[in-house]
């Protein structure tokens, strides 16, 4: 017997963590999806309950809750790390960008919510590009598939 140390799976799966860029970007995801589903509830409620045009309000709010799914997936697939999720999860941000200007250029309220709404969304693009992201997530870039082949 010696007295070397065996690699245990610790010190095997230690490159194959998830990068701390990875759970920050789910972690935006979720945020906005949470945002989603608290909206679609809300306008759900005001439709049910009549303080709205009930058909627009139902309508809206139902959508909005199927909206909400882009970014859930997204986040579950980050969280697992697949591939696919990445498209989901940049989809999202980049259809936050619009709705945050609007808000930007609203009174009252809107305004602070657009702010965040933009931090969140050019945040979370930036974690999504980032090249330990997209090498965490198995993406190569183009002409590299067969990047490990040539070696």
């Amino acid at each position: 017997m010696s007295s070397e140390r065996n690699p245990t799976s610790e010190t095997t799966d230690a490159p194959t963590a998830r990068p701390r860029r990875l759970t920050y970007a789910a972690a935006l995801c979720a945020l906005e999806a949470l945002a989603l589903l608290a909206g679609g509830l809300w306008m759900l409620v005001l439709g049910l309950t009549g303080d709205a045009d009930r058909q627009q309000a139902v309508t809206g709010g139902l959508t909005v809750l199927l909206l909400a799914l882009l970014p859930l997936l997204a986040t579950r697939g980050l969280l697992l790390r697949r591939s696919w999720s990445r498209g989901p999860a940049v989809i999202t941000q980049v259809m936050a960008l619009p709705v945050a200007y609007s808000l930007l250029h609203a009174d009252g309220v809107a305004v602070p919510a657009g702010i965040a709404l933009t931090v969140v969304a050019v945040g979370a693009l930036v974690l999504l590009v980032n090249p330990a992201t997209t090498r965490a997530l198995g993406i190569r870039g183009p002409g590299r598939a067969s990047e490990g082949e040539q070696r």
